[in-house]
């Protein structure tokens, strides 16, 4: 009988049954006096004793503003420690968190905020080129002339309360320590009651995820989802409450607020903050200072990290572990991560925001070929089968088909959105991904690309990771994104964008060249494009939609674009 492309995660660990606030709890418990918190650019080191009195103190303010079970409360702002005693305290007191975007402009920010029905907004004052304060009096202009807590705003009809992390007093808007006034509204008996109210299926979270039209979807989470996504992400790193992880991705992503947040809280280990985002001498500089014994980041940041002219300087020896996600990794990057950051036991782990994230991660053990040219295998409770886009039936082992999850990661479904859940989740709750892969005999899953990426020219299926990995080997080239763009003759012509190592010269000419004999000839893009950077998301995801919008315009290839298809 042909082997199929199915796998199920087994384990003799269960699942928790529990709340966040619950484990969270716990966890202070045991390990009262262990380091929680470390934030760089705040000057603050807390322990999980701390870390519990902040969280407690702004639960019940929430409280005593008002905010009921079930309440949405947004946070607009980078990483800093308000943000995880936002995340603990709102899910002690089963407020649903909503995580924006911190690149988000004033259409996005008003779209999440009433597609939410955010009753509660906690903004930061401004980061890189955003001003969030002014943004906000622009979007509700009537917090200008209101007491703070009593905003009834056109635009935003549902916002009441809005908090901005500064010092300073601002019309409308109460400042952080203001907040702290409301706790003493709250007995610790109704504090506590409250607790007992919650449920571990309960929604605790929004999570806006992009897509490649239309307006981004509402991934909502329960405290079953994310607590046992983080327990199991960092179990299988085997953490303990020794560990101390730097986290340099976004808290508003899943990768920095569940791998990062909730896989150190459910072993007690210690949360780092380099910087407010991602900056790779801060990084580097945390790792040393603080004996980090993990590191988080896509390929991009580690790519940063080591091209940094001083690198050597840095002692990351005590690194041991971490994960690289949110993109597909180049091999060669990931044997310079193994080799000269000492992270010898790094994984890569796969998913998606609405599978609270990861599906799939790489093993301790894993051989290192494998390490570095898969995903990893099922994780832990969860099931995975790859099976053809067109029948929907299962593909045999080695087959490319569109990989599916289901488990108790799997989202609750798309915040109000109850048409689009259903595209994604089908009646006996798998969870259709839209990424193609494969799966070998050993269980061991490849990524080969997106369903809507996928290149068809003249008939021919081909995928942009196989030609990324080949084009990266070329001693010039630093980074490589490969697209499809349209075509009279053959529907679509391979694209390559690429960024060059400092101080390299090349032409498209002699790229060609390097793929003659190598490469399949239809595989051998036709256009290439120069580049110092790619458009992409705040976690590191490449853009390719926006790629390709730019590249037809720059290679005028409007009309042909044009063209309808069957």
């Amino acid at each position: 009988m042909k082997k199929v492309s199915y796998a199920c995660g087994t384990t003799e660990t269960p699942l928790m049954g529990m709340t966040i606030g619950e484990k969270f709890d716990e966890i202070v418990s045991r390990f009262p006096d262990n380091e929680a918190l470390v934030v760089y650019h705040q000057k603050i080191r807390w322990t999980y004793a701390d870390l519990k009195r902040e969280v407690d103190t702004y639960a019940k303010a929430f409280m005593g503003l008002g905010i009921e079970k079930g309440d949405r409360v947004g946070i607009w702002a980078p990483n800093c420690s308000e943000w995880v005693v936002t995340q603990f305290a709102t899910a002690k007191i089963g407020a649903i968190l909503v995580n924006i975007n911190p690149s988000y402009r004033l259409h996005e920010l008003e779209y999440a905020v009433n597609q939410s029905g955010s009753k509660m907004l906690i903004i930061a004052d401004k980061f890189k080129y955003s001003d969030y304060t002014q943004m906000l009096y622009e979007l509700a202009p009537e917090l200008k002339e209101c007491r703070p807590g009593s905003l009834k705003a056109t635009r935003v009809p549902e916002l009441q309360i809005v908090v901005r992390l500064h010092a300073g007093s601002s019309p409308g808007m109460f400042s952080w320590e203001q907040l702290r006034e409301f706790a003493d509204q709250i007995s610790d008996d109704k504090y506590r009651k409250r607790q007992e109210q919650l449920s571990f299926d309960d929604p605790i979270n929004i999570q806006y995820t992009s897509g490649t039209t239309g307006f981004p979807k509402g991934a909502t989470l329960s405290h079953h989802n994310i607590l046992n996504n983080g327990f199991f992400v960092a179990e299988n790193m085997q953490f303990t409450h020794q560990d101390r992880l730097v986290v340099p991705v976004p808290l508003y992503h899943c990768f920095g607020m569940v791998l990062g947040n909730l896989g150190c809280m459910t072993h007690g280990a210690a949360i780092i903050y380099p910087a407010e985002g991602f900056d790779p001498e801060a990084v580097l500089t945390a790792v040393e200072k603080e004996k980090a014994t993990a590191l988080y980041g896509v390929p991009t940041m580690f790519i940063a990290e080591l091209e940094r002219p001083d690198f050597e300087k840095y002692d990351l020896s005590s690194l041991r572990t971490g994960i690289m996600g949110g993109a597909s990794c180049p091999i060669e990057v990931m044997k310079k991560v193994h080799d000269l950051m000492h992270m010898a036991e790094i994984q890569i782990a796969y998913g998606m925001t609405e599978t609270s994230p990861v599906s799939t991660q790489t093993n301790p053990d894993t051989p290192i070929d494998k390490q570095v040219s898969t995903v990893g295998t099922v994780a832990p409770h969860t099931e995975i089968k790859i099976v053809d886009p067109e029948t929907g039936l299962v593909c045999p082992v080695g087959k490319t088909g569109e990989l599916c999850t289901r488990g108790y990661s799997v989202m609750l479904g798309y915040w109000r959105d109850e048409a689009r859940t259903k595209a994604a989740i089908d009646q006996a709750r798998w969870m259709h991904t839209g990424d193609l892969a494969t799966m070998d005999e050993e269980g061991y899953f490849r990524i080969v690309g997106r369903i809507k990426d996928m290149i068809i020219r003249g008939g021919e299926n081909i995928y942009p990771r196989e030609i990324e990995e080949f084009l990266f080997t070329h001693p010039k080239i630093s980074e490589v994104q490969v697209i499809g763009v349209p075509d009279g003759k053959y529907g679509e012509e391979v694209m390559a964008w690429i960024k060059l190592k400092e101080g390299q010269q090349a032409s498209a000419g002699e790229i060609q060249a390097f793929c003659e004999g190598k490469i399949a000839h239809y595989k051998i893009p036709k256009y290439f494009k120069f580049t110092d950077e790619f458009p992409m998301t705040v976690t590191g995801k490449i853009r390719k939609v926006e790629m390709r919008k730019i590249s037809i315009k720059e290679l005028g290839l409007e009309q042909v674009a044009a063209i309808e298809t069957a």
